[in-house]
């Protein structure tokens, strides 16, 4: 297997890694009926909500179409409430009482994708991962 060849393209070799960072967390999280772009949704409206749907989108780095999806999806689980704004484009989400339940029965499941790839990586490299992806999504799509 040639997995480990680094590519010449940095976006090539990021989203390689994210892709196999997703299985991980989704193989984790599949017992439940889960998947891994679900529970990000839950997890980000459990710290920042209420948000609007296109701030959420904007926090995960998601586009709108997939934004809108995810939350039909949830929300026909009934995992998340939508409330009406001050106009009628405005919808704000937050977690219902069931998707706090939710989120709070896969959470374990979730503690131990999160713990085997901080094992794998060990301390340090988690630790400049973190912080290289956080800087990472911090950019604008378009160049300054």
């Amino acid at each position: 297997m040639k997995k480990g060849i680094p590519l010449p393209c940095m976006c090539a070799n990021v989203r390689r890694a994210a892709r196999v960072m997703t299985q991980i967390y989704d193989d984790a999280l599949r017992p439940e009926g889960l998947r891994s772009t679900q529970f990000s949704i839950l997890q980000a409206l459990s710290f920042a909500a209420p948000i609007m749907q296109g701030e959420l989108g904007e926090l995960l780095a998601l586009d709108p179409t997939a934004v809108t999806r995810t939350v039909q999806l949830l929300r026909k689980h009934g995992w998340i409430k939508v409330t009406p704004g001050g106009d009628h484009r405005e919808r704000w989400l937050s977690l219902s009482a069931a998707g706090e339940a939710e989120l709070g029965r896969v959470n374990a499941l979730w503690e131990t994708a999160q713990s085997d790839m901080k094992r794998r990586l060990g301390n340090e490299r988690w630790s400049q991962l973190l912080a290289l992806s956080l800087e990472i999504a911090k950019m604008s799509a378009v160049p300054e």
